[in-house]
């Protein structure tokens, strides 16, 4: 119905209104986001048509000159370019109502088909000093600061530790934490086996990996799913002291990984690639001086990077290495 150029939705002329946050139209607190208009019938009317008001873009309509309300641009984006069902709907929990609600309900009295989308994925929102991050607040960590402090593949593993429904809390000792167990991820991936062609022995990785699928087809679990790839970690690191072969078992491990879309890289610059090859050389130098039974010099060398925060592990299948953080 319109009111002077202002075009609204009857939301009780759609029986079922409320389905997706399961809320009769009684419930629900009207005024959520948009102010509530006198011209309505009902408070909880939503437009689909507002009229032009001085200094803001209008269009010509059957109601005069105005813009589609805030609901619309939504919906006719999906309709044009996905058709009238869609598969998935995404977007945080702050958007079922109104804004999800009012999509489906124009939506589907327009298409006359039902579902308008067949699976809703609604995020938690993420919390800085326990309140809503929101630019309108100003309390704003972007993308680019962050990485100035941790990896990628940390901030990554950060939002992965929580599952994507429920609310999560940001801090920077938190985001730091991942690098130490990305680090024993590391460390698991960049082992070596001993006699792999000819060990009757191997890590068995597959319950890790069945558990890990199960995970992610639960509502994508990505908690339990990283609970499954460490355990799978822990066990590769077993395998290492009883001269088990891991390669089938790293092999998984990285498959795991890269679902996630966990690289396992130090930094996302060059300099940490530098930084690798000088270290893996240094380790072959030293490699060299104890051949050599030139242990002072060799010693030298381990004791310079263990104070630059690199420790060394002797192993029979070789020297290792890792990021000490503190």
């Amino acid at each position: 119905y319109d009111v002077d150029g202002d075009v609204y939705f009857r939301v009780r002329k759609q029986t079922d209104y409320g389905k997706l946050s399961h809320r009769s139209v009684d419930d629900m607190k009207a005024g959520a986001r948009v102010a509530i208009s006198e011209d309505k019938e009902d408070p909880m009317d939503f437009a689909l048509w507002k009229g032009a008001k001085p200094g803001e873009p209008s269009w010509d309509s059957p109601w005069g000159k105005g813009r589609p309300g805030w609901h619309i641009e939504c919906s006719a984006m999906s309709f044009k370019y996905l058709g009238e069902t869609i598969d998935i709907h995404g977007g945080g929990q702050d958007l079922i109502f109104p804004h999800h609600e009012n999509e489906i309900a124009q939506t589907e009295a327009f298409t006359e088909t039902i579902p308008f989308s067949k699976i809703w994925v609604h995020n938690g929102l993420l919390q800085f000093a326990k309140e809503k991050m929101s630019k309108s607040i100003g309390n704003i960590v972007s993308v680019k600061d962050a990485l100035t402090k941790v990896s990628p593949d940390a901030l990554r593993l950060f939002f992965l530790s929580s599952h994507y429904r429920n609310p999560l809390l940001y801090t920077d000792e938190l985001v730091l934490a991942q690098e130490k167990a990305l680090d024993r991820l590391r460390n698991a991936m960049r082992a070596q086996g001993t006699n792999e062609q000819n060990n009757p022995n191997s890590v068995d990785p597959s319950s890790y990996k069945e558990n890990f699928i199960s995970a992610m087809e639960d509502d994508l679990n990505t908690p339990q799913a990283l609970a499954s790839i460490f355990g799978l970690a822990r066990e590769i690191n077993r395998g290492i002291k009883d001269g088990s072969s891991i390669t089938l078992a790293q092999s998984d491990l990285g498959e795991l990984l890269n679902v996630l879309g966990v690289t396992l890289s130090e930094q996302s610059t060059n300099e940490s690639t530098h930084q690798s090859s000088l270290i893996e050389l240094l380790i072959q130098l030293r490699n060299d001086l104890r051949h050599a039974q030139l242990y002072e010099l060799a010693d030298k060398i381990r004791n310079g990077l263990a104070n630059s925060g690199i420790s060394l592990e002797d192993t029979s299948q070789g020297t290792t290495w890792k990021i000490d953080r503190k």
